[in-house]
């Protein structure tokens, strides 16, 4: 006895949709990235924040249609699972310059 494969076409097609999709994603993204870089001086940098949130609008950057306000933030956690232990630390800087046109 033969079996009714015509129930299983829709299926194929929207799985074979996704699997098409995901990978002309991922290929586009491979296309559009480079390799990074590690920077010692912005580890070093990174590694000295305070923990905590910090946001400052520096008094020397401003002037002649400019402004800048500059972020940075730092976490440190250890987290326990099943009896093991993990130590996240967490931290960014950010600037964000805007001048007039």
């Amino acid at each position: 006895m033969p079996l009714p494969l015509a129930p299983l076409v829709p299926v194929a097609l929207r799985l074979g949709l996704v699997a098409g999709s995901v990978w002309a994603v991922r290929r586009a993204i491979r296309r559009n990235t480079h390799v990074g870089r590690t920077d010692q001086r912005a580890e070093d940098a990174l590694d000295d924040l305070a923990p905590g949130l910090a946001v400052h609008h520096p008094g020397d950057r401003a002037g002649g249609g400019a402004s800048q306000t500059n972020t940075a933030a730092r976490v440190t956690r250890t987290i326990r699972i099943a009896g093991r232990s993990y130590e996240i630390d967490a931290a960014f800087m950010g600037r964000l310059k805007i001048r007039k046109g």
